[in-house]
Protein backbone atom coordinates (compact mmCIF):
# COMPACT_ATOMS: atom_id res chain seq x y z
CA UNK A 1 0.00 0.00 0.00
CA UNK A 2 1.29 3.68 -0.18
CA UNK A 3 0.21 4.78 3.09
CA UNK A 4 -3.16 6.46 1.86
CA UNK A 5 -3.97 9.80 3.05
CA UNK A 6 -6.30 10.32 5.52
CA UNK A 7 -9.17 12.24 4.69
CA UNK A 8 -9.65 16.19 4.99
CA UNK A 9 -9.80 16.77 8.36
CA UNK A 10 -8.85 13.47 10.01
CA UNK A 11 -5.15 12.58 11.38
CA UNK A 12 -2.76 9.89 10.30
CA UNK A 13 -1.95 7.21 12.61
CA UNK A 14 1.35 7.07 14.52
CA UNK A 15 2.64 4.40 12.95
CA UNK A 16 1.64 5.62 9.27
CA UNK A 17 3.50 8.94 10.17
CA UNK A 18 6.82 7.18 11.39
CA UNK A 19 6.47 5.14 8.02
CA UNK A 20 6.66 8.35 6.17
CA UNK A 21 9.13 10.73 8.18
CA UNK A 22 11.31 6.98 7.61
CA UNK A 23 10.93 7.04 4.18
CA UNK A 24 11.39 11.15 3.73
CA UNK A 25 14.73 10.75 5.82
CA UNK A 26 15.98 7.45 4.22
CA UNK A 27 14.67 7.14 0.57
CA UNK A 28 15.73 10.27 -0.84
CA UNK A 29 19.45 9.96 0.07
CA UNK A 30 19.67 6.40 -1.07
CA UNK A 31 18.22 7.38 -4.70
CA UNK A 32 20.65 9.93 -5.00
CA UNK A 33 23.62 7.69 -3.46
CA UNK A 34 22.43 5.04 -6.26
CA UNK A 35 21.93 7.66 -9.00
CA UNK A 36 25.68 8.93 -8.28
CA UNK A 37 27.21 5.95 -8.34
CA UNK A 38 25.41 4.64 -11.49
CA UNK A 39 26.12 7.70 -13.57
CA UNK A 40 29.70 7.83 -11.71
CA UNK A 41 30.58 4.44 -13.28
CA UNK A 42 29.33 5.07 -16.98
CA UNK A 43 31.23 8.21 -16.65
CA UNK A 44 34.26 6.25 -15.82
CA UNK A 45 33.25 3.22 -18.01
CA UNK A 46 33.29 5.55 -21.04
CA UNK A 47 36.22 7.43 -19.65
CA UNK A 48 38.27 4.17 -19.77
CA UNK A 49 36.80 2.73 -23.17
CA UNK A 50 37.80 5.91 -24.86
CA UNK A 51 34.26 6.80 -25.57
CA UNK A 52 34.42 10.57 -26.64
CA UNK A 53 30.83 11.81 -28.17
CA UNK A 54 31.76 15.18 -28.66
CA UNK A 55 34.85 17.73 -27.67
CA UNK A 56 32.72 19.10 -24.71
CA UNK A 57 34.78 16.50 -22.12
CA UNK A 58 37.95 17.73 -23.16
CA UNK A 59 36.80 21.78 -23.77
CA UNK A 60 35.66 21.29 -19.84
CA UNK A 61 38.55 19.75 -18.74
CA UNK A 62 40.50 22.40 -19.86
CA UNK A 63 38.73 24.81 -18.02
CA UNK A 64 39.06 23.51 -14.79
CA UNK A 65 43.02 23.07 -14.95
CA UNK A 66 42.58 26.41 -15.98
CA UNK A 67 40.82 27.51 -12.75
CA UNK A 68 42.33 25.18 -10.53
CA UNK A 69 45.48 26.43 -11.70
CA UNK A 70 43.51 30.12 -10.50
CA UNK A 71 43.94 31.52 -14.61
CA UNK A 72 41.28 32.92 -16.44
CA UNK A 73 39.52 29.97 -18.26
CA UNK A 74 41.17 30.09 -21.77
CA UNK A 75 40.73 26.85 -23.53
CA UNK A 76 42.72 26.38 -27.22
CA UNK A 77 40.76 23.45 -27.95
CA UNK A 78 37.99 25.92 -29.01
CA UNK A 79 40.96 27.75 -30.39
CA UNK A 80 44.07 30.06 -29.44
CA UNK A 81 43.45 32.09 -27.13
CA UNK A 82 39.84 31.49 -26.68
CA UNK A 83 38.20 32.63 -23.25
CA UNK A 84 35.45 29.83 -22.80
CA UNK A 85 33.36 32.94 -20.94
CA UNK A 86 32.82 34.35 -23.95
CA UNK A 87 31.62 30.87 -25.63
CA UNK A 88 28.52 30.77 -22.45
CA UNK A 89 28.55 32.33 -19.80
CA UNK A 90 29.14 30.03 -16.78
CA UNK A 91 31.16 31.58 -14.39
CA UNK A 92 30.18 29.27 -11.69
CA UNK A 93 31.91 26.45 -13.16
CA UNK A 94 34.73 28.10 -11.30
CA UNK A 95 33.96 25.99 -8.32
CA UNK A 96 35.56 23.41 -10.61
CA UNK A 97 38.94 24.05 -9.04
CA UNK A 98 38.47 22.28 -5.99
CA UNK A 99 37.67 19.69 -7.70
CA UNK A 100 40.95 19.70 -10.33
CA UNK A 101 43.05 20.49 -6.76
CA UNK A 102 41.62 16.97 -5.41
CA UNK A 103 41.58 15.08 -9.34
CA UNK A 104 43.32 16.59 -11.97
CA UNK A 105 41.45 14.56 -14.20
CA UNK A 106 38.51 15.16 -16.85
CA UNK A 107 36.84 11.33 -14.97
CA UNK A 108 35.92 13.60 -12.21
CA UNK A 109 34.36 15.96 -14.12
CA UNK A 110 31.82 13.11 -14.81
CA UNK A 111 31.36 12.05 -10.92
CA UNK A 112 31.03 15.42 -10.18
CA UNK A 113 27.81 15.82 -12.94
CA UNK A 114 27.01 12.35 -11.68
CA UNK A 115 27.25 14.08 -7.75
CA UNK A 116 25.33 17.40 -8.59
CA UNK A 117 22.18 15.03 -10.83
CA UNK A 118 22.05 12.61 -7.56
CA UNK A 119 21.69 15.36 -5.15
CA UNK A 120 18.92 17.17 -7.30
CA UNK A 121 16.87 13.84 -5.89
CA UNK A 122 17.27 14.74 -2.79
CA UNK A 123 14.45 17.73 -2.20
CA UNK A 124 12.51 16.37 -5.23
CA UNK A 125 11.99 12.97 -3.62
CA UNK A 126 11.25 14.25 -0.20
CA UNK A 127 8.76 16.60 -1.21
CA UNK A 128 7.06 13.62 -3.50
CA UNK A 129 7.07 11.73 -0.36
CA UNK A 130 5.44 14.59 1.85
CA UNK A 131 2.67 15.00 -1.15
CA UNK A 132 2.06 11.49 -2.53
CA UNK A 133 3.29 9.04 0.53
CA UNK A 134 6.48 7.00 0.69
CA UNK A 135 5.22 4.64 -2.06
CA UNK A 136 4.03 7.02 -4.75
CA UNK A 137 6.64 9.43 -4.07
CA UNK A 138 9.51 6.81 -4.17
CA UNK A 139 8.25 6.09 -7.60
CA UNK A 140 8.14 9.56 -8.74
CA UNK A 141 11.70 10.24 -7.09
CA UNK A 142 12.86 7.71 -9.06
CA UNK A 143 11.72 7.68 -12.36
CA UNK A 144 12.89 11.59 -12.14
CA UNK A 145 16.91 10.83 -11.06
CA UNK A 146 16.78 8.25 -13.59
CA UNK A 147 14.62 10.57 -16.28
CA UNK A 148 15.72 10.67 -20.03
CA UNK A 149 16.93 13.92 -19.83
CA UNK A 150 19.66 12.91 -16.86
CA UNK A 151 20.42 9.98 -18.46
CA UNK A 152 21.22 11.36 -21.96
CA UNK A 153 22.95 14.21 -20.25
CA UNK A 154 25.40 11.49 -18.53
CA UNK A 155 25.42 9.78 -21.89
CA UNK A 156 26.74 12.37 -23.83
CA UNK A 157 29.41 13.47 -20.96
CA UNK A 158 30.20 16.66 -18.69
CA UNK A 159 28.41 19.80 -19.63
CA UNK A 160 28.03 23.41 -17.16
CA UNK A 161 23.89 22.13 -17.49
CA UNK A 162 24.84 19.46 -14.36
CA UNK A 163 25.15 23.15 -11.73
CA UNK A 164 21.61 24.24 -12.99
CA UNK A 165 20.22 20.88 -12.28
CA UNK A 166 20.12 21.06 -8.27
CA UNK A 167 19.71 24.62 -8.68
CA UNK A 168 16.63 24.22 -9.84
CA UNK A 169 15.57 21.22 -7.66
CA UNK A 170 16.23 23.12 -5.06
CA UNK A 171 14.45 26.49 -6.01
CA UNK A 172 11.09 24.72 -6.67
CA UNK A 173 11.09 22.41 -4.19
CA UNK A 174 11.48 25.31 -2.07
CA UNK A 175 8.75 27.05 -3.91
CA UNK A 176 6.46 24.26 -3.73
CA UNK A 177 6.36 24.42 0.09
CA UNK A 178 5.54 28.10 0.29
CA UNK A 179 9.30 29.32 1.21
CA UNK A 180 9.62 31.78 -1.67
CA UNK A 181 12.91 33.79 -0.57
CA UNK A 182 15.01 30.67 -0.53
CA UNK A 183 12.75 30.00 -3.75
CA UNK A 184 14.54 32.97 -5.19
CA UNK A 185 17.56 33.19 -3.51
CA UNK A 186 18.60 29.43 -5.38
CA UNK A 187 17.32 30.14 -8.80
CA UNK A 188 19.13 33.40 -8.67
CA UNK A 189 22.36 31.39 -9.22
CA UNK A 190 21.06 29.80 -12.34
CA UNK A 191 22.20 33.25 -14.15
CA UNK A 192 25.54 31.97 -13.59
CA UNK A 193 25.22 28.81 -15.38
CA UNK A 194 24.83 29.57 -18.60
CA UNK A 195 23.37 32.69 -20.51
CA UNK A 196 19.69 31.29 -21.72
CA UNK A 197 18.61 30.56 -18.11
CA UNK A 198 18.25 34.11 -16.88
CA UNK A 199 15.18 33.99 -19.09
CA UNK A 200 13.49 30.78 -17.21
CA UNK A 201 14.64 33.03 -13.92
CA UNK A 202 12.90 35.95 -15.04
CA UNK A 203 10.14 34.07 -15.84
CA UNK A 204 10.39 32.51 -12.41
CA UNK A 205 10.01 36.02 -11.30
CA UNK A 206 7.28 36.85 -13.29
CA UNK A 207 5.18 33.68 -12.37
CA UNK A 208 5.80 34.30 -8.09
CA UNK A 209 4.86 37.79 -8.93
CA UNK A 210 1.37 37.42 -10.46
CA UNK A 211 0.12 33.99 -8.18
CA UNK A 212 2.12 34.62 -5.24
CA UNK A 213 1.17 38.17 -3.91
CA UNK A 214 2.81 38.50 -0.43
CA UNK A 215 6.38 37.78 -1.73
CA UNK A 216 5.32 40.34 -5.23
CA UNK A 217 8.42 42.24 -3.90
CA UNK A 218 10.66 39.18 -4.31
CA UNK A 219 9.23 37.90 -7.56
CA UNK A 220 9.77 41.52 -9.42
CA UNK A 221 13.37 41.64 -8.40
CA UNK A 222 13.76 37.92 -9.16
CA UNK A 223 12.40 38.64 -13.12
CA UNK A 224 14.46 41.53 -12.79
CA UNK A 225 17.46 39.45 -12.41
CA UNK A 226 17.03 37.27 -14.76
CA UNK A 227 16.44 39.27 -17.38
CA UNK A 228 18.91 41.75 -16.57
CA UNK A 229 21.85 39.13 -16.19
CA UNK A 230 20.75 37.21 -20.02
CA UNK A 231 20.82 41.04 -22.05
CA UNK A 232 23.97 42.02 -19.91
CA UNK A 233 25.77 38.61 -20.51
CA UNK A 234 24.54 37.52 -24.33
CA UNK A 235 24.73 41.25 -25.41
CA UNK A 236 27.99 42.85 -23.47
CA UNK A 237 29.44 40.01 -21.73
CA UNK A 238 30.36 37.18 -24.32
CA UNK A 239 31.21 39.75 -27.15
CA UNK A 240 33.41 41.28 -25.14
CA UNK A 241 35.25 37.71 -24.26
CA UNK A 242 34.85 36.48 -27.19
CA UNK A 243 37.85 36.59 -29.61
CA UNK A 244 35.32 37.75 -32.53
CA UNK A 245 33.60 40.08 -30.75
CA UNK A 246 30.43 38.33 -31.15
CA UNK A 247 27.34 36.00 -29.61
CA UNK A 248 28.75 32.71 -31.23
CA UNK A 249 25.20 31.18 -31.43
CA UNK A 250 22.67 34.19 -32.75
CA UNK A 251 23.51 32.01 -36.51
CA UNK A 252 21.89 28.91 -34.92
CA UNK A 253 18.64 30.48 -34.78
CA UNK A 254 16.34 30.25 -37.64
CA UNK A 255 13.23 31.51 -38.14
CA UNK A 256 9.83 31.09 -35.51
CA UNK A 257 7.81 29.47 -38.38
CA UNK A 258 10.14 26.89 -38.26
CA UNK A 259 9.19 25.90 -34.00
CA UNK A 260 6.86 23.53 -34.99
CA UNK A 261 9.06 21.13 -37.70
CA UNK A 262 10.12 18.49 -38.21
CA UNK A 263 8.36 16.01 -36.47
CA UNK A 264 11.10 14.91 -33.73
CA UNK A 265 10.31 18.42 -31.80
CA UNK A 266 6.64 17.05 -31.27
CA UNK A 267 8.17 13.88 -30.11
CA UNK A 268 10.59 16.18 -27.82
CA UNK A 269 7.78 17.77 -26.06
CA UNK A 270 5.17 15.16 -25.85
CA UNK A 271 8.01 13.70 -23.57
CA UNK A 272 8.47 16.75 -21.59
CA UNK A 273 4.66 16.23 -20.60
CA UNK A 274 5.03 12.66 -20.00
CA UNK A 275 7.54 13.02 -17.78
CA UNK A 276 5.39 15.52 -16.01
CA UNK A 277 2.63 12.55 -16.05
CA UNK A 278 0.38 14.52 -18.38
CA UNK A 279 -1.75 16.58 -15.04
CA UNK A 280 1.61 18.34 -14.81
CA UNK A 281 -0.14 20.53 -17.59
CA UNK A 282 -2.19 21.60 -15.42
CA UNK A 283 0.50 23.37 -13.57
CA UNK A 284 1.70 27.13 -14.23
CA UNK A 285 5.54 25.54 -13.29
CA UNK A 286 5.09 23.82 -16.66
CA UNK A 287 5.41 27.25 -18.29
CA UNK A 288 9.69 27.77 -17.34
CA UNK A 289 10.24 24.77 -20.29
CA UNK A 290 9.22 27.50 -22.14
CA UNK A 291 12.17 29.65 -22.53
CA UNK A 292 14.54 26.46 -23.02
CA UNK A 293 12.40 25.15 -25.70
CA UNK A 294 11.72 28.44 -27.70
CA UNK A 295 15.68 28.95 -28.21
CA UNK A 296 16.26 24.98 -29.31
CA UNK A 297 13.06 24.62 -31.58
CA UNK A 298 13.87 27.99 -33.64
CA UNK A 299 17.55 26.46 -33.47
CA UNK A 300 18.76 24.86 -36.64
CA UNK A 301 21.10 22.24 -35.21
CA UNK A 302 19.85 18.97 -34.79
CA UNK A 303 20.68 18.55 -31.77
CA UNK A 304 19.00 20.99 -30.13
CA UNK A 305 15.56 19.41 -31.22
CA UNK A 306 15.92 15.72 -29.85
CA UNK A 307 15.40 13.81 -26.18
CA UNK A 308 18.89 12.38 -26.61
CA UNK A 309 21.11 14.93 -25.98
CA UNK A 310 21.84 16.86 -22.69
CA UNK A 311 19.50 19.32 -23.53
CA UNK A 312 16.69 18.39 -21.62
CA UNK A 313 18.69 17.93 -18.40
CA UNK A 314 17.44 21.27 -16.84
CA UNK A 315 13.87 20.48 -18.21
CA UNK A 316 13.73 17.27 -15.70
CA UNK A 317 13.41 18.81 -12.15
CA UNK A 318 10.39 21.34 -14.21
CA UNK A 319 8.75 18.33 -14.82
CA UNK A 320 8.60 16.80 -11.97
CA UNK A 321 7.73 19.91 -9.90
CA UNK A 322 4.89 20.81 -12.67
CA UNK A 323 3.63 17.25 -11.22
CA UNK A 324 3.87 17.57 -7.66
CA UNK A 325 1.92 21.16 -8.16
CA UNK A 326 -0.81 19.35 -9.96
CA UNK A 327 -1.81 16.31 -7.76
CA UNK A 328 -1.70 18.67 -4.52
CA UNK A 329 -1.28 17.58 -1.20
CA UNK A 330 -2.60 13.81 0.28
CA UNK A 331 -2.31 15.24 3.95
CA UNK A 332 -5.00 18.12 3.33
CA UNK A 333 -7.24 16.96 0.71
CA UNK A 334 -6.74 20.24 -0.79
CA UNK A 335 -4.11 20.54 -3.91
CA UNK A 336 -1.96 23.15 -1.52
CA UNK A 337 -0.36 24.48 -5.00
CA UNK A 338 1.45 28.03 -4.24
CA UNK A 339 -1.00 29.14 -7.35
CA UNK A 340 -4.50 27.75 -6.71
CA UNK A 341 -5.24 27.31 -2.52
CA UNK A 342 -8.62 26.57 -2.85
CA UNK A 343 -8.57 23.95 -5.50
CA UNK A 344 -9.17 20.32 -4.60
CA UNK A 345 -6.31 17.40 -5.02
CA UNK A 346 -7.16 14.64 -7.63
CA UNK A 347 -8.49 11.69 -6.42
CA UNK A 348 -6.09 8.88 -5.76
CA UNK A 349 -6.77 6.64 -9.32
CA UNK A 350 -5.78 9.96 -10.99
CA UNK A 351 -2.28 10.28 -8.57
CA UNK A 352 -1.06 6.93 -9.20
CA UNK A 353 -1.62 7.06 -12.68
CA UNK A 354 0.39 10.76 -13.21
CA UNK A 355 2.87 8.95 -11.16
CA UNK A 356 2.70 5.58 -13.54
CA UNK A 357 2.90 7.61 -16.55
CA UNK A 358 6.27 9.22 -15.16
CA UNK A 359 7.46 5.76 -13.99
CA UNK A 360 6.42 4.49 -17.67
CA UNK A 361 8.80 6.55 -19.68
CA UNK A 362 11.87 6.38 -17.51
CA UNK A 363 11.11 2.33 -17.86
CA UNK A 364 10.32 2.35 -21.66
CA UNK A 365 13.35 4.34 -22.74
CA UNK A 366 15.62 2.52 -20.13
CA UNK A 367 16.81 -0.26 -22.58
CA UNK A 368 18.20 2.51 -24.46
CA UNK A 369 20.12 4.37 -22.25
CA UNK A 370 23.79 2.97 -21.96
CA UNK A 371 24.07 4.03 -17.81
CA UNK A 372 22.29 -0.14 -17.67
CA UNK A 373 26.09 -0.69 -19.22
CA UNK A 374 27.53 -0.53 -15.40
CA UNK A 375 25.47 -4.12 -14.82
CA UNK A 376 26.91 -6.08 -17.85
CA UNK A 377 30.06 -7.72 -17.01
CA UNK A 378 31.05 -7.83 -20.57
CA UNK A 379 31.21 -3.78 -20.88
CA UNK A 380 33.77 -3.56 -18.28
CA UNK A 381 36.11 -5.87 -19.89
CA UNK A 382 39.37 -3.37 -20.98
CA UNK A 383 39.23 -2.31 -24.75
CA UNK A 384 42.43 -3.54 -26.58
CA UNK A 385 43.51 0.10 -27.32
CA UNK A 386 43.54 1.35 -23.87
CA UNK A 387 47.59 -0.15 -23.58
CA UNK A 388 48.43 1.91 -26.70
CA UNK A 389 46.32 4.81 -25.79
CA UNK A 390 48.12 5.53 -22.50
CA UNK A 391 51.44 4.25 -24.26
CA UNK A 392 50.56 6.75 -27.02
CA UNK A 393 50.32 9.74 -24.25
CA UNK A 394 53.51 8.76 -22.56
CA UNK A 395 55.35 9.33 -26.05
CA UNK A 396 54.51 12.91 -25.94
CA UNK A 397 56.64 15.16 -23.64
CA UNK A 398 55.51 16.73 -20.37
CA UNK A 399 54.10 19.98 -21.32
CA UNK A 400 54.57 20.26 -25.12
CA UNK A 401 52.38 21.89 -27.18
CA UNK A 402 49.83 18.81 -28.22
CA UNK A 403 47.89 18.47 -31.79
CA UNK A 404 45.17 16.04 -30.74
CA UNK A 405 42.21 13.75 -32.12
CA UNK A 406 38.63 13.88 -30.19
CA UNK A 407 39.34 10.48 -28.44
CA UNK A 408 41.82 11.30 -26.21
CA UNK A 409 41.65 15.30 -25.92
CA UNK A 410 40.26 15.17 -22.32
CA UNK A 411 43.34 12.27 -21.62
CA UNK A 412 45.48 14.29 -22.83
CA UNK A 413 44.60 17.76 -20.58
CA UNK A 414 46.17 17.56 -17.20
CA UNK A 415 49.71 16.80 -19.01
CA UNK A 416 50.41 19.03 -22.59
CA UNK A 417 48.99 22.42 -23.72
CA UNK A 418 46.20 20.68 -25.74
CA UNK A 419 44.66 21.96 -28.98
CA UNK A 420 42.48 19.94 -31.40
CA UNK A 421 43.97 18.65 -34.37
CA UNK A 422 41.14 19.84 -36.64
CA UNK A 423 40.83 23.24 -34.65
CA UNK A 424 41.27 26.79 -35.77
CA UNK A 425 44.73 26.83 -33.82
CA UNK A 426 47.56 28.94 -35.74
CA UNK A 427 50.25 27.79 -32.95
CA UNK A 428 52.40 24.91 -34.39
CA UNK A 429 51.68 21.83 -32.24
CA UNK A 430 55.13 20.30 -30.33
CA UNK A 431 53.60 16.84 -31.35
CA UNK A 432 50.41 15.34 -33.18
CA UNK A 433 48.61 12.46 -31.81
CA UNK A 434 46.38 10.95 -34.48
CA UNK A 435 43.83 8.25 -33.98
CA UNK A 436 43.03 6.37 -37.05
CA UNK A 437 39.71 5.51 -35.54
CA UNK A 438 38.56 8.92 -34.60
CA UNK A 439 34.84 10.16 -36.49
CA UNK A 440 37.22 13.08 -37.41
CA UNK A 441 38.63 11.13 -39.97
CA UNK A 442 35.60 10.38 -41.68
CA UNK A 443 36.93 6.95 -42.33
CA UNK A 444 40.08 8.06 -43.97
CA UNK A 445 42.83 9.05 -41.79
CA UNK A 446 46.38 9.41 -43.79
CA UNK A 447 48.41 6.82 -44.40
CA UNK A 448 51.72 9.12 -43.62
CA UNK A 449 50.72 10.86 -40.59
CA UNK A 450 54.43 12.66 -40.41
CA UNK A 451 53.55 14.19 -43.70
CA UNK A 452 50.27 15.45 -42.98
CA UNK A 453 51.13 17.16 -40.00
CA UNK A 454 53.88 18.49 -42.20
CA UNK A 455 51.89 19.78 -45.22
CA UNK A 456 49.66 21.33 -42.25
CA UNK A 457 51.99 23.25 -40.58
CA UNK A 458 54.98 23.57 -42.92
CA UNK A 459 57.59 21.77 -40.56
CA UNK A 460 58.95 18.96 -39.90
CA UNK A 461 57.71 15.39 -38.18
CA UNK A 462 59.01 12.58 -37.20
CA UNK A 463 56.94 9.69 -35.45
CA UNK A 464 57.50 8.37 -32.31
CA UNK A 465 54.85 6.12 -31.86
CA UNK A 466 52.46 3.56 -33.59
CA UNK A 467 50.19 1.60 -32.35
CA UNK A 468 46.45 0.53 -32.01
CA UNK A 469 45.36 2.85 -34.68
CA UNK A 470 47.66 5.94 -32.48
CA UNK A 471 50.37 7.71 -34.00
CA UNK A 472 52.31 10.19 -32.41
CA UNK A 473 54.84 12.21 -34.57
CA UNK A 474 57.02 15.15 -33.03
CA UNK A 475 59.15 18.34 -34.16
CA UNK A 476 62.86 16.92 -33.95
Amino acid sequence: MNGAAPGPGTTASPTAERAVERARRTVPVVLAMVATLAYGLQGSQQFHHLVARSWDLGIFTQLARAYGELRAPIVPIKGDGVNLLGDHFHPLLVLLAPVWWVWPSGEALLWTQALLFGLSAIPLTRLAIDRLGPGLGTLAGGAYVFSFGLQSAVSVQFHEIAFAVPLLALSLTALLRGKVPAAVLWAALLVLVKEDLGLTVALLGVMIALRHRPHRGWGIALAAWGAGWFVLSTFVILPWLNTAGQYDYTDNLGSALEVFWPPVKWLTAAMLLLAAGLIGARSPLIWLMLPTLAWRFTGTVEFYWDWYWHYNAVLMPIALAALLDALGDRRTGRATAWWRLDARRPVRWVRVTAVAVTAAVTLALGPAMPVLDVLRPEKWEPTWRAPSAAEALVAVPDGSVLAVDITLLAQAVPDHDVQWLHGPNQRVPDCVLSDNYAFSWAGTPPADVAAWAEHEWGVDYRQVYADGGFTVVCRP
